[in-house]
């Protein structure tokens, strides 16, 4: 029986090495998995749609999208379950955070950015209405706060609170013991600097925003790196497992749609895509 077909997924970016790191991301997966159909698709901004890629799937074959994506969050919610539950045989994979080993490659970056044990750190995530997103995001705080001794807080580039300009404020204000500081005013007086830990899969318009937020150093994006490519065939070894466990009826055989509803899907797809594709040329990323 062949593999399911992998739909790396990714959130789309109109910057052009951005879109290189995640190609090559895709790259690396084909790589680590010889044999593996490896198609590409996006939420926004960039072609090929998701919708699109799940509905041209050769008929009869399984999927599983991958969400390259590190947190929970509207897309993974609303755009790839949506997509996913459009074609009977499909499923959707956890996202790559949070996980330890990205907690252990912000430490890297952070090392290679001169962090010191006096710096203070804001862990800088894209943001989401979803609840759930800042839940993952604190949750990869607790596992880089078991990697460095640093003061950190997390800080979100839209969407969740606090943002990242008022977090790296509010950091600089307890370095120099200012009114109204936090826990530790006062106490750091050996020439700490705010440091902006980009939790960020590539450059885009997020990165692009850290450089404007007010800290002394920002790191570089996590990729490139293999370990992105090693966690995205964890998540969907899983979710193919996952699969496995279903009951033994026939997953690809879909359920008939009533006359009423086969209508009312339909535009109610095509009003999703018109909305995307006018917030993509109006409002570029």
């Amino acid at each position: 029986m062949n593999s399911p077909i992998m739909i790396a997924c990714a959130h789309g970016t109109s910057n052009t090495q951005g879109a290189a790191e995640v190609n090559a991301l895709r790259a690396a997966i084909a790589e680590l998995r010889p044999g593996l159909d490896v198609r590409e698709a996006y939420v926004d901004v960039q072609q090929p749609d998701l919708v699109d890629v799940v509905a041209g799937l050769p008929e009869g074959e399984a999927a599983v999208v991958v969400p390259l994506l590190l947190s929970v969050g509207y897309h993974v919610k609303v755009d790839i379950a949506r997509a996913v539950k459009s074609r009977p045989g499909s499923a959707a994979a956890a996202p790559l955070g949070p996980d330890p080993r990205l907690a252990e490659l912000l430490d890297q970056r952070l090392r290679e950015a001169g962090t010191t044990d006096n710096d203070v750190i804001v862990l800088a995530a894209a943001g989401s209405s979803n609840p759930n997103a800042a839940v993952s995001v604190e949750e990869l705080l607790g596992q880089l706060r078991e990697l460095r001794s640093n003061r950190m807080v997390a800080a979100y580039g839209a969407s969740a609170k606090p943002s990242v300009p008022d977090a790296v404020a509010m950091l600089h204000e307890e370095l120099e013991g200012g009114a109204g500081a936090g826990e530790s005013a006062g106490a750091v007086d050996v020439g700490g600097r705010v440091v902006i830990a980009s939790y960020l899969l590539a450059p885009g318009f997020f990165h692009d925003q850290l450089a404007k937020a007010g800290a002394d150093v920002v790191t570089e994006p996590l990729l490139p790196s293999p370990v992105l490519a090693e966690i995205a065939l964890d998540r969907y070894d899983a979710a193919v497992a996952k699969m496995n466990e279903a009951p033994a009826e026939s997953p690809l055989e879909p359920a008939a749609a009533s006359p009423a509803e086969a209508p009312a899907n339909a535009q109610e797809g095509a009003f999703f895509k018109a909305v995307r594709r006018f917030v993509t040329k109006y409002f570029p990323r």
